[in-house]
Order: structure tokens, then sequence, then C-alpha cells
């Protein structure tokens, strides 16, 4: 993979590392532990690749 990386490339991956973060800390006190994540933004960066070139 390049070292240098376009504009548009870049904007895509940063916007599938903010998807990949937690519920708020709130959401999951009120579902009591029960919900921790969100089914659909879950990625785990070793085991899917992104298509973003």
């Amino acid at each position: 993979m390049a070292r240098n990386k376009d504009l548009p490339s870049k904007l895509r991956r940063a916007k599938k590392i903010k998807q990949s973060r937690p519920l708020p800390s709130w959401i999951v006190m009120r579902t009591k532990g029960n919900v921790r994540w969100s089914p659909y933004s879950r990625r785990e960066w070793r085991n899917s690749r992104l298509k973003v070139d």
C-alpha cells in the first residue's frame, strides 16, 4: 500500500474508522450491557478489507 494516499481515499477510511467505534456509554447503561456495538458498523481491521481505492 502506498504511503501517500489521495484525499478521497483518506476520507473514506476516516469514515469507516468513525463508524467502527462503540456505542455511547449511556446506551450501554440503558440496555444493561446487552447492546455494546452497532451490528452494522462493527468491523475488524484485520479480517475485512475496505474497497476504498
